[in-house]
């Protein structure tokens, strides 16, 4: 576990945002991702019939969307114990293989630290 006090201000705050939208939107993850400008991107889970994304998938998505080209950071709340492979994946596409995702528990510790490569 990494006491979340420790962590950069800028990443502890993509925490926060992912913990919000978890909690605001009643869904399994929330998520959040920093681009290159210090922009963020915070999303929930998408459970549809037609369309299902993970919350992190779609804050990427997002960034996209938005005209970033890079991500500097993301962040994932989950009751899981690490970023899924998809997950992973779609920040390497937009951040490279070596961007951090945080993983925190949905109190808003970060568990674990992996890089999206």
């Amino acid at each position: 576990m990494t006491d979340s006090s420790a962590l950069d201000p800028e990443d502890r705050k993509i925490v926060t945002l992912a913990r919000s939208a978890r909690a605001r939107n009643g869904v399994p993850e929330g998520a959040a991702v920093r681009d290159e400008t210090g922009r963020t991107y915070v999303a929930g889970t998408v459970a549809l019939d037609s369309l299902k994304l993970s919350a992190l998938q779609t804050a990427v998505a997002m960034a996209v969307a938005s005209g970033a080209t890079s991500l500097e950071a993301a962040a994932v709340v989950t009751e899981a114990e690490t970023a899924s492979a998809e997950d992973r994946a779609a920040v390497r596409d937009l951040g490279g293989a070596q961007t951090p995702v945080l993983v925190a528990g949905p109190d808003g510790t970060v568990r674990t630290t992996v890089t999206a490569g």
